[in-house]
């Protein structure tokens, strides 16, 4: 039986959510369910709404109707910072380090209203962090803003495993990355994943995405359109054509 079976607990679900930005309807009545354990794609093009969908997830944006739900709760009308106190942490579009600050502090900054039980376990955490990815090991003393974009990104999905994640929302990564940064970084992302952190991807490479995805989401102008095994929607024509090009 596979890891995404349907045996496995739901541990995020959307229910019908739509979302408007004044007369604007972003999303559409969308549902889907993420499951322990699993690596989820939400699959997408520019304006799809995306990075609507995580906002509404991590509660930064009020939903116009529908539900979220986090283990089991209704937590639709909780506040952001609460989401991120019961293990919903997003590593957001953009990266957001802070570029005055070392790579040792920024990581820090993840642990914020997440309490350690001991300073022993806080330590272990970070060096799990720093083995993880080498590269911010050796930079530890560099400030933020002197990374490159591979070494920023590496930076923000740290932080946010700092927070002990339930739910890693991970907000377009590969975004303004090198094609040989951006394998990196799935690597990285699927290791995460394996070592028991359930993972809601929102991309637009769908090459990466699929390929090392348990199921996938199609969302298209709001609309979730498809659903399903993440490599059967790689392998399907029209998948494709429409994010790879390949007719």
């Amino acid at each position: 039986m596979t890891k995404s079976s349907d045996d496995k607990p739901i541990v995020l679900e959307l229910r019908d959510v739509v979302v408007q930005y004044g007369r604007i309807r972003a999303l559409h009545g969308i549902s889907l369910v993420v499951r322990d354990g699993e690596l989820v794609t939400l699959l997408g093009s520019n304006g799809a709404g995306k990075t609507t969908t995580m906002r509404a997830i991590s509660g930064l944006r009020p939903l116009t109707s529908g539900s979220v739900w986090f283990d089991g709760d209704d937590i639709t009308k909780l506040k952001a910072h609460l989401r991120v106190a019961r293990g919903l942490i997003q590593a957001p579009e953009g990266r957001g380090v802070f570029p005055g600050m070392t790579v040792i502090e920024n990581l820090e900054m993840g642990c914020y209203g997440r309490k350690f039980a001991s300073r022993a376990e806080h330590r272990e955490r970070l060096d799990w962090v720093l083995e993880l990815f080498p590269r911010l090991a050796e930079r530890r003393t560099q400030v933020g803003g002197t990374l490159s974009g591979g070494e920023q990104q590496m930076l923000a999905i740290g932080r946010a495993l700092m927070a002990r994640p339930r739910v890693l929302l991970l907000d377009e990564p590969s975004m303004g990355l090198a094609p040989m940064v951006i394998s990196q970084i799935f690597k990285i992302i699927a290791d995460i994943n394996a070592q028991g952190t359930t993972v809601l991807l929102v991309e637009q490479n769908a090459q990466q995405a699929l390929s090392r995805s348990d199921r996938a989401y199609i969302l298209e102008t709001g609309e979730v359109t498809r659903s399903g095994d993440a490599r059967e929607l790689l392998a399907d024509d029209s998948i494709r054509a429409a994010y790879l090009g390949v007719a």
